[in-house]
């Protein structure tokens, strides 16, 4: 099995900046760059199955970029959510998130940092780092139907959820 293969994660680099569950978050992410829809589209395959485990009542296929960041939160030890049930909607992340004083509005002075969640318009993602001009790089689920890594401007995000 290759790196992100079911039950098995790769060796990440300790991220400049980052605390050790944020690190922890990133290389949880990291470890499943690549992942992809089996059959492409279907919002499925075992391993999203598995990203589904780490919410309340192990939901069907659907779309999965909450479940994937619950999921690496909880490889972290740093589940989210009221008793850390972790969700698979991005509204429900950043209202429990608002509620528990760990929402930041992108409009805020607030520096993301490695491990912390980034919340977009219907779609949340994981920040890996962040360069000194604010450009975002992150790891998201249900990119283009697989783990990938993105880079954005901080003007596409709506917020942030510190994960520490």
């Amino acid at each position: 099995m290759g790196p992100g293969s079911l039950g098995t994660t790769s060796a990440v680099a300790p991220v400049a900046g980052a605390s050790g569950t944020g690190s922890a978050i990133v290389a949880a992410a990291a470890g499943e760059v690549g992942q992809t829809e089996q059959p492409p589209g279907s919002n499925n395959s075992p391993r999203i199955a598995m990203y589904r485990s780490a919410t309340a009542g192990n939901p069907g296929p659907g779309p999965w970029c909450a479940y994937f960041a619950s999921w690496a939160c909880r490889q972290a030890g740093v589940p989210i959510m009221p008793n850390g049930a972790g969700s698979g909607s991005v509204d429900a992340i950043y209202s429990w998130a608002q509620q528990a004083g760990r929402a930041q509005p992108a409009s805020s002075s607030y520096q993301p940092r490695p491990g912390d969640l980034i919340v977009f318009h219907e779609h949340i993602g994981i920040v890996e780092s962040v360069d000194q001009n604010g450009t975002i790089h992150t790891i998201e689920g249900n990119s283009s139907d697989q783990v990938a890594r993105r880079t954005h401007p901080r003007s596409d995000a709506i917020g942030f959820v510190r994960t520490s």
